[in-house]
């Protein structure tokens, strides 16, 4: 089993890598042509774009995957495939239904919407004007991503996970078109920004119709059919609290780009940039091994294997010490040649560095977190129960809220992107506590020896960045083939110490990727 989950992560965390390059290369075309600080644009597309991007979590990717995963695999385990066709005719039908009357409102309120998620906006007619236009244009991706994301679910369930892991990549390539040769079409520099916008449009289609043929594959592309149906209401039955619960982090960073838009014009796009880099290593492992597990776990939990289940969640857990321990140091000590490499052209100038840094090295304090979160939350979602993860998200919500206030005076954005890491952790640490309580989760042996073995190698790493790192100076003064060269000898050579590192303390491959249990041989 840990062989197949672990190819399965492997395939969807390729899938995904590749995606986060597109949308690296994404955002160093917006960096050159918006830059951060000196063009309102910058501020009024990213708020545009987050507000759907938002929705799109909670209806998307986010509670109604949580809730309808689960549904379908024990529908499918135990009724076959002729019934989870019925249940996914009705399914796609009346969510669809709801996504386009949540649209049709979302377009409507765009003004309100705006004013209540950036009200310091207001403060500028132009920037308010030009974030509301650009919301009305962005707002139905929300339709068609979470149409793409019941897709992904239904592919998931029968253990098909390249292609829906690929599948943001169309959204960075027409992104990128649209910088490339749509802007150029609109003769008011002002107003080119809207070409990205129409852009995500555009993507939000593509990406569905992508989706299609693989569902037919599966024989699983079905015409809707509104009907009721036991299994879509206990669906959204368990969407309800998961709406919450699933999207918590989403709504902290909304939280923040509120106040942020209160602070100096930029710091909106600082928080942006920071988060999206951030996200690299979160998505490409994180989120692929949270999306592997909850099929997996669903199986598990309805065949009632609670040892297979617990066993499960340790390989995962190990999995996610490895890799994001080591990530959250190379964010640290190559922040700024990170950025300087990627973003510091055009429009981004070196202050936009610094500032964009500085928010990035307090968001990879979180990472370890985000990361725990992602997958410890599918050992309740696989139960059905997401009452609970909902219950916890409100707590560190809370929490994220009174940091954020008590941070953003004396830290600026920095302070916003350090509320949302240690309310991560928060989260994380609760998530744990009651699986454990619960009896659900139960640790293999071995795992001070484990997590002492990846800290030491973690130091390493670290004293090697830390010295690789230089000055910035250097960096900034550097040209783009050299900036590119000696980032990419840094991180080859930090893997390649961190991976020696760990098999001079005794951590061997074989010893997280067997079929045997995860826990032997970590002692």
């Amino acid at each position: 089993m840990s062989r197949r989950l672990l190819k399965s992560t492997a395939v969807t965390g390729g899938m995904t890598l590749i995606s986060r390059i597109a949308g690296l290369a994404r955002d160093i075309s917006f960096a050159g042509f918006m830059g951060a600080s000196a063009h309102i644009a910058a501020d009024a597309f990213y708020v545009a774009f987050a507000i759907p991007n938002f929705f799109r979590r909670i209806f998307g990717e986010g509670a109604f995957s949580q809730a309808f995963v689960p549904v379908l695999s024990e529908l499918k385990d135990r009724e076959g495939e002729a019934a989870a066709r019925r249940f996914v005719s009705r399914m796609s039908a009346a969510f669809a239904g709801i996504l386009f009357l949540v649209t049709l409102a979302g377009v409507a309120a765009a003004p309100w919407l705006v004013m209540a998620l950036a009200p310091g906006f207001l403060q500028d007619a132009a920037k308010f004007e030009l974030t509301t236009l650009m919301l009305r244009l962005t707002f139905p991706y929300l339709l068609f991503i979470s149409l793409v994301a019941m897709c992904q679910g239904i592919l998931n369930s029968f253990g098909r996970f390249g292609a829906p892991a690929f599948t943001p990549v169309l959204l960075n390539l027409t992104l990128i078109g649209a910088v490339v040769w749509g802007a150029p079409l609109i003769e008011d520099p002002e107003r080119q920004v809207l070409a990205l916008a129409g852009g995500v449009f555009v993507a939000g289609v593509i990406q569905l119709l992508f989706q299609l043929p693989f569902l037919k594959g599966i024989h699983m592309l079905v015409w809707p059919r509104l009907k009721r149906d036991p299994a879509v209401s206990r669906v959204f039955r368990l969407m309800l609290p998961a709406i919450f619960g699933s999207s918590v982090a989403q709504i902290n960073m909304l939280v923040n780009r509120l106040l942020a838009s209160f602070l100096v014009t930029g710091s909106v796009s600082w928080l942006y940039y920071s988060d999206r880099l951030m996200e690299f290593p979160l998505g490409v492992f994180g989120i692929a091994l949270a999306t592997v597990i909850l099929p997996s776990l669903s199986f598990k939990h309805a065949n009632g294997s609670g040892a297979a289940f617990s066993r499960t969640l340790d390989w995962a857990l190990r999995w996610v010490f490895l890799i994001s321990i080591p990530a959250t140091v190379g964010l640290v000590f190559l922040a700024r040649p990170i950025l300087i490499t990627l973003f510091q052209y055009g429009a981004f100038g070196a202050h936009d560095v610094e500032m964009t840094a500085r928010a990035l090295m307090a968001f990879a304090l979180g990472l370890t977190g985000f990361v725990l979160v992602k997958v410890l939350a599918p050992g309740f979602y696989a139960r059905q129960d997401t009452k609970t993860p909902a219950k916890i998200a409100a707590v560190a919500f809370g929490v994220n809220i009174v940091l954020s206030l008590a941070l953003v005076f004396p830290l600026k954005h920095v302070g916003l992107a350090l509320a949302i890491s240690l309310a991560a952790f928060l989260n994380a640490g609760l998530l744990f506590r009651l699986l454990r309580r619960d009896g659900v989760y139960t640790p293999r042996p071995g795992w001070a020896a484990f997590l002492a073995r990846v800290a030491l190698a973690s130091a390493a790493l670290g004293v090697l960045l830390y010295w690789g790192a230089g000055e910035t100076a250097d960096w900034l003064e550097a040209g783009i083939l050299a900036r590119v060269l000696r980032l990419s000898l840094w991180v080859l050579g930090g893997i390649l110490c961190y991976i020696a590192m760990l098999w001079i303390t005794g951590i061997r491959p074989r010893q997280l990727s067997a079929a045997r249990s995860p826990g032997d041989g970590l002692q």
